[in-house]
């Protein structure tokens, strides 16, 4: 058994909300240079090439990349031969107090859903916990902006509308979001589980690299095909117009019950953030 301060715990989540806000992950930032580099549509060329420089600017002066440094998702893997020396969900939420006061980052989280009471602290986060086998313990933090958050959406398909009605969701949903979640996009796609498992798959299938497919080659070629699809769509970056309307998307999915056919899609922004570290 090994023993992890909940002290840690909180460094690593303060440390990983700051990251995740002012540097691109290395898979999204090769992606938007290299949709740049092939984009035909001078506006839509010239779009990217301002995100570009953003990216390289947030950078070089250690600033938020967004000016939505968004809602402290964050993931945990838990060995089940690690015992955490304290209160695990508050070490996270006192990192991200922490992460999102030094960081000087925005706080957007209000305490209740119709009275809309800002924290001031950005907290609370919220935590998904996975249990693994071992004495590993990774942390990724996910700071979710609202403008595409607010894009995503839920169907609970029939088993008779199979591949097409997913795909068909999938573009749709898409399409419909238009230039409202700040395209190029990264789009995650969750099928099967239940109602939240679903919804719960499509943002964990935004954590995988870019560069990364399905290890199923089944669904690594739809997610080829989904994405072709989409950005046959022509919506392009910031609605402009163009061929990059996604810069990648994955597709996460579970066993689920002979009468349902559960489908969510999560979308992100082409400043998709996300930072990792183990303890």
């Amino acid at each position: 058994m090994r023993t992890v301060k909940a002290a840690d715990v909180t460094e690593t989540v303060a440390r990983l909300c700051i990251k995740a806000n002012r540097e691109l992950p290395e898979d999204v930032s090769a992606a938007l240079k290299a949709a740049r580099a092939a984009e035909s549509w001078p506006l839509a060329e010239k779009s990217l090439g301002i995100l570009c420089e953003n990216l390289d600017l947030a950078r070089e002066k250690c600033l938020p990349i967004c000016q939505d440094t968004g809602l402290a998702c964050v993931f945990i893997e838990l060995g089940q031969e690690v015992y955490i020396d304290g209160d695990l969900e508050q070490a996270v939420n006192e990192g991200v107090r922490r992460g999102y006061g030094e960081g000087y980052l925005r706080k957007s989280v209000v305490g209740d859903p119709l009275r809309r009471v800002n924290t001031n602290d950005n907290t609370p986060a919220f935590v998904t916990v996975h249990l693994t086998s071992g004495d590993g313990l990774r942390i990724t933090v996910l700071p979710k902006g609202f403008g595409s958050e607010n894009m995503s959406r839920l169907q609970m398909l029939k088993p008779s509308d199979g591949v097409q009605g997913v795909r068909d969701f999938v573009i749709e949903t898409v399409r419909l979001a238009g230039a409202n979640p700040c395209p190029p996009v990264v789009v995650g796609v969750g099928v099967g589980g239940c109602f939240d498992k679903a919804a719960y798959l499509a943002k964990k299938a935004l954590l995988r690299p870019l560069n990364v497919p399905n290890p199923d080659p089944w669904y690594a070629a739809f997610e080829r095909e989904l994405l072709e699809a989409i950005n046959s769509l022509g919506i392009g970056p910031q609605g402009f117009g163009g061929r990059t309307t996604a810069l990648g998307l994955a597709i996460e999915y579970a066993p689920t019950h002979v009468a349902g056919l559960p489908a969510a899609v999560n979308m992100s922004c082409h400043a998709t953030r996300r930072a990792s570290a183990e303890l």
